[in-house]
Parts: structure tokens; sequence; C-alpha cells
């Protein structure tokens, strides 16, 4: 396997304050990577520095070989490094099918033009697949108000897909999602990744989840990297448990 993604060092502080310390990971091409923690464990302000939204304040990041450190969102995800938000990045006001197209003008690198459209056939085509790839092809000429939080979720995530990436960063695909909807996301998720065979790093709460679909699995508390390896090593750790999942160390036996 080869190196997708390689953080060497990576901290960031706000003051005082370290919101990361000193993390090194390495993730190799089809890795499917779970990252959990508790709120403020570092998590996202890891997610957002090697997206390009937060710059660290040391140590180097490298996508495929390159030091992406410096680099901003729209140009590493025309590297091919793309991600989705915990609360979905959408225009709210508009149908489902022009997010989607607007999203692709996007990653073709193309500035939006009032005077020109961008209701280009090629653009309708792909869009058009992307809503049947995710499954939120009824939703077409819906305004986004009107789609269900699960469905949200599935066109942010497709609007990130339609970069073509290399590697997809999603930070918690299933939060506020009904425990109904949750398994289908996920389901239809993976399948897209699958077909795609994308790297996956993913930030989520729900270990039912991270049980189901992770290949390697990522635990963070006060801004490190606390525990690396299968779901099932990570969740038995005992620190783990104790900071994050929420289960107590066993009492020590008296003497």
């Amino acid at each position: 396997m080869s190196a997708v993604l390689t953080t060497r060092n990576l901290s960031r502080y706000f003051g005082a304050v370290t919101a990361a310390d000193d993390i090194n990971v390495t993730i190799d091409t089809g890795e499917i990577v779970g990252v959990i923690g508790a709120n403020g464990a570092g998590k996202t302000t890891f997610i957002n520095m090697v997206t390009g939204y937060l710059p660290p304040s040391e140590g180097e990041i490298l996508f495929r070989g390159e030091s992406i450190r410096g680099a901003g969102p729209r140009r590493l995800m025309r590297k091919g490094l793309s991600r989705s938000f915990q609360v979905p990045q959408v225009f709210h006001e508009l149908p489902v099918m022009d997010n989607l197209v607007i999203a692709l003008a996007a990653a073709e690198n193309r500035h939006l033009n009032p005077f020109r459209p961008v209701h280009g056939p090629e653009r309708l085509k792909a869009a058009e697949a992307m809503l049947e790839q995710m499954g939120i092809d009824a939703y077409r000429d819906e305004l986004v108000t009107a789609m269900p939080q699960g469905a949200r979720k599935l066109l942010d995530i497709g609007m990130a897909l339609l970069a073509d990436p290399s590697m997809i960063l999603l930070d918690e695909p299933t939060s506020g999602v009904s425990l109904e909807e949750k398994h289908a996301l996920m389901e239809t998720v993976m399948e897209v990744v699958a077909r795609r065979n994308l790297t996956v790093l993913f930030v989520e709460h729900d270990m039912e989840v991270v049980r189901r679909y992770v290949t390697r699995l990522l635990a963070f508390a006060d801004g490190s990297v606390i525990a690396d390896g299968t779901a099932e090593e990570v969740l038995s750790d005992a620190t783990v448990q104790e900071l994050i999942t929420g289960k107590a160390r066993p009492a020590a036996k008296e003497a």
C-alpha cells in the first residue's frame, strides 16, 4: 500500500490552549479510518487542518507525498482531497439539482459567471448520475429545505464526490440523522466509496457505525492520538473506554 495522507508532528495552539498535539498519522490507499473522541478531544481541529480550513501551528501534512501545509480547501479539492461537514454546507434556498451543478462547476475550477449558464448537458448528466448513486433522485427538483436531514447529508457528500477525489473526509456523517435513516445512509455512502475505490477518514460518535464500517480506528483525547488500531483493539483499550466510550476502568482489587 502507498500512503495517501501523512501528518508529522502536527500541532495547533489557540493561545495557551493546545487543541492538537504532535499528531503523527499515516493513512494508506483504500483504508476506511474512523476517528472517535469526546467533545474537545481535537478531532475537528485535526480534520480542519488536514482539509485546509485551519493552518497548523507546527508540523507537516503530506498528501500523496506532497506537502499541502498552507493549501486552501479549493486547492486541496482539486488535488483529490474532498470533505463533507457535520452541518451540510448546501444552498438551502436552491433546488437540489442546482446545488449539484454549482458544486461541479466549482470543482472544474471555473468562476461562476451570472451571464453564462452553468446547466450544461455534461454537468446535468453528471449531477443526475450523482443523484441516483446517492439515492436522492426523488428530490431532484425540490428545494433543499424540503429534504429530511439524512438526505441533506447525502447531498452534501454527493457534492464533495463531484470533485472526483481520491480521498474523502466525512465529519460526523450520521450526526442529527434519525436511527431509521442512519444505517441506510451509511450503506449508501460506503457502496459509493467502494465503487470509486476511495480512501476515507470519518469522524463518528456512534460506536455501532464505527464497528461496522472502519478498517482502522483512531481515538483522540486532549488533542492527541491515544490509540490506533482495529476497531476491536481500540474500543477494548481501557483508556479509550474511560475517556471516550463511557465505560469506567474496573476497580483495583484490594490486596
